[in-house]
């Protein structure tokens, strides 16, 4: 099993590059939910995870209820800024998701909602709105991985 990293309608290609990359170097699994702001052939999303895109465990969704359906004991952990608890608060499992929305808006509300005593967030300064988002991916999935003992990671 592996942790499993989503990001809901990603708009940048070079960050969903940068997080394909973490994933290959972790064996966590990576879904993208659609709609994308990018082609996947975008070389600069290529040329972010470098020659690793044959290690990702890569799958596409039509939405993020498609994603729950396939994976219905799934637990969902929601990164926003929104979020009254900070990603270290929780105790996490092998397997777990960890959901970021797209860079300019977040998650939108319903997924929040669906999942407010799940969501998370890294402190920040209050000069900064947010972190770059392959940054906040590789903190909280190497906190999960960090609680579980890395696992067979050297």
């Amino acid at each position: 099993m592996a942790f499993h990293i989503v990001l809901v309608e990603p708009e940048i290609p070079a960050n969903t590059g940068n997080i394909s990359r973490t994933c290959a170097a972790t064996g966590a699994h990576l879904h993208l939910v659609r709609p994308l702001g990018f082609n996947t052939d975008d070389k600069t999303l290529k040329r972010a995870g470098l020659d690793y895109w044959h290690s990702v465990k890569l799958e596409y969704h039509d939405s993020f209820e498609e994603v729950k359906v396939k994976y219905p004991e799934g637990r969902f952990f929601c990164a926003t800024t929104k979020a009254s608890k900070s990603y270290t608060e929780f105790q996490y499992r092998d397997g777990d998701f960890f959901v970021f929305g797209k860079e300019t808006a977040g998650l939108p509300p319903a997924i929040l909602e669906a999942h407010s005593d799940t969501c998370i967030k890294i402190p920040l300064s209050s000069a900064v709105r947010s972190l770059n988002l392959s940054n906040a991916a590789a903190i909280i999935l190497y906190e999960g991985l960090r609680q579980t003992g890395f696992g067979e990671l050297s």
